[in-house]
C-alpha cells in the first residue's frame, strides 16, 4: 500500500470534524521487520535530502507537532529524524511560558527558535498551544497581561487564528515551508497507552495526575482541534491529520509527508562558476605536486 500524503491534508476552506477523520488505517507494512525496513528507507531518503536542502541553502523547513497526551510526537520525531545529521535540525519543545515570555505576545517565545535557510526546525507543541490549551483552559489567560481578558470570545480566538496564518504566510513568503502534524489519537487507545505507562516502569516518569485530569476535557480539546485545523491549515502551511492508533503506521506517514515535501522544493546542489572550477583545477594541482 503506497501512502498518499494528499489523503491526510486538511485543505484550505475545509471544516474539519474529527469523528471523520480515522485514528486508525490498513496499515502499510506486513510485519514488523517490513515496517524497519520502509522506515530506514524513509531515513535513508530523507538523510540525502537533508544534505542537499543544507547545500541549496534557499529554503528553512518547519515541521510542527500538535497531538493529545500519548499520541507518539516524541517517538515519531526521534524515529523518522533518526537519520538526519544533527549539525542541520533542531528540535524545540514549548511547555507552559516562563514569566518573561508571558510579557510578549503569544508568538514571540517560538519565533526565536524558527530554523535559518537550510535547516530543519522540529517544534514538539509550538504557538498552536495557544489556541487550544489556553482555549481549554481560559483561566490562562490571566497570565498573559492582556489590556482586556476576553474570556472565551469567539472574535478573540478568530483573531489569533489570523496572527498565526498572517505569521506563516510571511515565513512562506520568505522561504520557510512549513507541514504541521496532527496525531490524531482516539480516547481508548490513549487510556491503553496511560496504563503502559504505569504497568511498565521504565514509562513511569512519563505519566501523572494531570494526565488522567487533562482526559476529562476530551470533547473539549477535540473541538478546539476542530476550530484550528479548519481556521488554519492554508496552502502555504497546511495540516496533516495522521491517524496514530498504530505508532509505526504513523511514523511511515510522517516520514513520507516531509519526503514529499523535500521533494517539493525542487532542490539541487549549487553550481559552479567558471571562476570557481578554475580555482578547484589549480588547487588540483598544488595537492598533485
Amino acid at each position: 500500500m503506497k501512502i498518499h500524503s494528499e489523503d491526510f491534508r486538511v485543505k484550505e476552506g475545509d471544516e474539519v470534524n474529527l469523528e471523520k477523520w480515522p485514528t486508525h488505517v490498513h496499515s502499510v507494512y506486513k510485519s514488523k521487520k517490513h515496517y524497519e525496513e520502509l522506515l530506514q528507507g524513509h531515513v535513508l531518503q530523507l538523510s540525502a535530502l537533508q544534505r542537499l536542502h543544507y547545500a541549496s541553502n534557499r529554503h528553512a523547513l518547519l515541521l510542527i507537532f500538535q497531538a493529545m497526551d500519548g499520541a507518539g510526537k516524541d517517538g515519531a520525531i526521534r524515529h523518522v529524524m533518526s537519520g538526519v545529521n544533527p549539525q542541520g535540525c533542531q528540535v524545540f519543545s514549548f511547555k507552559h511560558p516562563s514569566a518573561t515570555e508571558l510579557e510578549h505576545d503569544f508568538l514571540w517565545r517560538s519565533t526565536r527558535d524558527l530554523p535559518e535557510r537550510g535547516r530543519i526546525g522540529i517544534f514538539n507543541r509550538s504557538y498552536y498551544e495557544e489556541v487550544l490549551i489556553v482555549r481549554v483552559h481560559p483561566e490562562l489567560l490571566s497570565g498573559e497581561a492582556l489590556v482586556d481578558p476576553p474570556g472565551n470570545d469567539k472574535k478573540f480566538w478568530h483573531q489569533r487564528y489570523r496572527s498565526i496564518t498572517n505569521l506563516e504566510r510571511h515565513l512562506h513568503a520568505n522561504g520557510t515551508r512549513i507541514v504541521k502534524f496532527f496525531l490524531h489519537l482516539s480516547k481508548e487507545e490513549q487510556c491503553k497507552r496511560f496504563l503502559a505507562r504505569i504497568d511498565e516502569p521504565h514509562k513511569n516518569w512519563k505519566f501523572g495526575a494531570a494526565d488522567i485530569k487533562e482526559r476529562e476535557f476530551w470533547k473539549h480539546y477535540m473541538r478546539a482541534y476542530e476550530d484550528c485545523l479548519s481556521a488554519t491549515s492554508t496552502s502555504d502551511a497546511p495540516w496533516y491529520v495522521v491517524p496514530a492508533d498504530d505508532k509505526e503506521n504513523a511514523r511511515l506517514i510522517v516520514s513520507q509527508i516531509v519526503l514529499d515535501t523535500f521533494e517539493g522544493l525542487k532542490m539541487h546542489y549549487p553550481k559552479v562558476s567558471v571562476e570557481r572550477e578554475r580555482e578547484l583545477q589549480s588547487i588540483r594541482k598544488q595537492l598533485a605536486s
